[in-house]
This record gives structure tokens, C-alpha cells and sequence, in this order.
């Protein structure tokens, strides 16, 4: 006897048309039950005394469909990734069949193929017991910048180790810059930031973690809010306000945006051959960052843009502003040290300068120093390398060879009664 597989609907339908051919109910009533016509009742009576439970399955049921893809081309296709895109997710994947291979299939057809041919699993999401609320976005371009650096192996094994710094607008999630360097250091993040304020203004407030580079977290620096690293005192001057987030889960959304570089923009730049630095920071200007936005990008609720357009002073001033600043103090004879080098303040000044003063000490991105007093910039120069001091371990002064030393035992103690008593 062979087997039949039904659905619970199936099921029912055959309980009540049961009882329609026994005559415990009639065609009227059997219609109230399933909810069909008389019509559709009679049809489904004649199918089960005719063929058994078997009338009320679908004709189709177990056959291919008439959109089955052809063996050959998932033969092909399953080749084609194996190959090619083996760690590639199917959303990825399947833009590249199209792009390289001219190959047009859905998605989630892709993503069929890849788990019955054990190419990809899907996820399993976390569960977490943390409740967040969602964060609405900010409703025009400039209002709010999320900012980071994410150290990754992006280049494989092909290239050298960076980190990559990315900003997005918080109002359409578009990628605004992106660029590779070797570390999120100060130079780095203020390269970063005045060529962005050249090619965009000033945004209206800058979201980031509390990474050293950005945010003072010792117990001295809560204490005293005068304290600023070098980031927080350059976006002051800038008058840009700067947020620093409690978790990486309150700046989601540029965290997300990593997520999928990391799979997505790796993979681009290993099909492109891309090895070096300068490569990959013009690949992602000019391909991969418009690419990225007219996908993933949406419609700020405001056509607003609040980008401050820089003065011709703020452009001016901007090598100043993005440069690390330290202060020292002119010493007696008018010299400065910085960096275990001494500065000779010259006796022509655009400013008068005394012993004492405390002057700004301006390390540049094109590695210049600047010595600035009360606005003004002093003539100074380099002084050659002092003599160094001799080490405290050094002796003074060494016996001559023919002087005995003295053993601890043979050291005269004097009497009780002796002067020096």
C-alpha cells in the first residue's frame, strides 16, 4: 500500500468530504465548513469516491516545476562559484555570476544551490538578553558623521596590514570617505578629516567611539574637563561638536557598514588584484564607494544639506588646526626642546619674548614644526646635538693601579672617644 503524504488542510477537507459521501452531512453545510462554493464541494466529492484521500492531493505534487532550472546550468553555476566565489555570500555571489559570468538568477536561487552544494550555511543569529532601542536617523546630510577605523587583513595575505578610516552620514548611510593607512593615530585621523573638510565642510557633529585618539577615558581626565586629546581640541576650534559613544552598539550603523566591507570589499579588491595601499584608496574612490551608496544608500527625510562651506581663514588655518600641538617653556637662553632636539629662538621676533613663556609647539602633517606665541609664529633654529651627561653608574674618578683597595675587613673603626664622635 503506498504511502500518502497530506497536508493538514488536505486532511480536513478529507474528514469532511467523508462525511458528505457517508450522508452524516449534506453539500450545504459541508460548504459552510471548508468555506468552499457547492460547486467545489460536488467536484472534490466525485475525486474521493472515485480516487480515495489520493483526489484531494494536487495533480503536480512531486513533479518538477515548469521554472526548474536546467540541470546543465546549476552544474555550471556550482562550478562557476566553487571556483571563483567559494567564500562569497549568495547576495554576493549572485552579482557576480552577473557581472563576470552573464549569468541572471535570483538570489535566494543561488542561495539554494550554495547550501544543497555545502558552499555556504546560513547564520545563526545571537540572541542577547540586552534590550536597545532603535536610534531614528538624523534627517538631513551633514547633520551627523559616524566615524571609525576597523584594523582588518584586507588586503589577505596580498599586502600589508592597515586600518581602514570610514565616515558615513548618519541621514542617508552613504559612505562620504573612506581611506586606508597604516594606523588610527592622530596624523592619520586628521589627514583623514581635512580632506574630507576640503571635499564636503564642516558636518554639524562627529560620532565616534572612545578610542584614545578621540577621547580622554583616565580617572584624571573625567576629573578635569579641560583635558582634550589633540581630536576633541582640533574639532573645538573647528566648532564641530564631537559624541563619543558608550558602546559599539550606539554607533550601529557605521559597525554594520564594517561588517559588510569586511566581506564585500575584500573580495573586490582580491578579483581586482589589488595589493598596496595607494591602490585600494583609488579603487575605493572612484569604483567601489559609488557602487556601495547607490545600493545600499537611502533618502534623508530632509534634501537639506548641512555642510558648512569653509571660510578662505578656516582653509588657511587648517594646517595649524589639524597639527599636533604640545606646549614647552623658553629656558634662560631663549631655547626650546621638543622631541630630544633644542630650537634656538632667534633675536628678531614678530612678538616679544621673555624667559618662562609658554610657547605652542605645532608638529605638522608635512612633518614641519611651528613655535607660536600669542598667535604669532617665532624664528627659531635647529641647534646641534648636545653632549650628553655622563650616566650616574659612571665613576668620577678610578685609583691609579698602584693604590691597594681597601677590604671591608681592614676599614679602621675609630674609638668612642675619637673627635668625630
Amino acid at each position: 500500500m503506498d504511502n500518502i503524504t497530506m497536508s493538514r488542510r488536505e486532511i480536513d477537507r478529507f474528514e469532511v468530504i467523508k462525511r458528505l459521501v457517508r450522508k452524516e452531512l449534506n453539500g450545504t453545510k459541508a460548504a459552510e465548513l471548508l468555506k468552499l462554493s457547492m460547486r467545489q464541494i460536488r467536484r472534490l466529492k466525485k475525486r474521493v469516491e472515485k480516487h480515495g484521500a489520493k483526489g484531494l492531493i494536487h495533480k503536480n505534487r512531486g513533479q518538477s516545476g515548469n521554472r526548474k532550472m536546467p540541470d546543465q546550468e546549476r552544474v555550471k553555476i556550482t562550478k562557476i562559484i566553487r571556483d571563483n566565489f567559494s567564500d562569497f555570500g549568495p547576495t554576493l555571489a549572485t552579482e557576480k555570476l552577473f557581472e563576470l559570468h552573464k549569468i541572471n538568477r535570483d538570489t535566494k536561487t543561488i542561495r539554494a544551490i550554495m547550501i544543497k552544494e555545502g558552499l555556504w550555511r546560513p547564520k545563526i543569529k545571537k540572541t542577547t538578553d540586552a534590550h536597545r532601542t532603535w536610534r531614528i536617523r538624523r534627517s538631513s546630510v551633514g547633520e551627523m558623521e559616524q566615524f571609525d577605523g576597523s584594523y582588518h587583513p584586507w588586503f589577505e595575505k596580498r599586502g600589508p596590514e592597515s586600518c581602514l578610516l570610514l565616515a558615513i552620514d548618519d541621514a542617508s548611510g552613504d559612505i562620504t570617505k573612506a581611506l586606508f593607512d597604516e594606523h588610527e593615530g592622530v596624523f592619520p585621523v586628521f589627514g583623514f578629516w581635512k580632506d574630507y573638510l576640503l571635499e564636503h565642510g564642516k558636518p554639524r557633529t562627529i560620532y565616534l567611539d572612545k578610542f584614545s585618539t578621540y577621547s580622554m577615558n583616565s580617572k584624571t581626565a573625567k576629573e578635569n574637563p579641560d583635558l582634550k586629546t589633540q581630536f576633541e581640541r582640533a574639532a573645538e576650534e573647528l566648532h564641530v561638536e564631537v559624541i563619543c559613544a558608550n558602546s559599539p552598539q550606539a554607533k550601529g550603523r557605521v559597525e554594520r557598514v564594517f561588517e559588510t566591507l569586511q566581506d564585500r570589499l575584500v573580495k573586490e579588491m582580491r578579483l581586482q588584484n589589488i595589493n598596496t595601499v595607494l591602490e585600494a584608496n583609488e579603487f575605493l574612490r572612484k569604483v567601489f564607494i559609488p557602487k556601495f551608496n547607490a545600493k545600499f544608500g537611502v533618502e534623508p527625510v530632509s534634501k537639506t544639506d548641512l555642510h558648512t562651506t569653509l571660510s578662505e581663514k578656516e582653509k588657511k588655518d587648517l594646517p595649524a588646526i589639524f597639527s599636533r600641538q604640545e606646549t614647552r617653556t623658553v629656558q634662560n637662553d631663549f631655547t626650546v626642546t621638543f622631541k630630544k632636539k633644542w630650537f634656538q629662538l632667534t633675536e628678531h621676533q614678530p612678538v616679544t619674548v621673555q624667559k618662562r613663556d609658554a610657547v605652542i609647539i605645532e608638529e605638522r602633517l608635512d612633518k614641519t614644526l611651528r613655535i607660536r606665541l600669542r598667535g604669532k609664529y617665532l624664528n627659531y633654529e635647529v641647534l646641534p646635538e648636545r653632549p650628553r651627561k655622563k650616566s650616574h653608574m659612571e665613576k668620577l674618578w678610578v685609583l691609579p693601579a698602584s693604590v691597594p683597595k681597601i677590604s671591608q675587613n681592614e676599614v679602621h673603626t675609630p674609638s668612642l672617644d675619637h673627635p668625630w664622635r
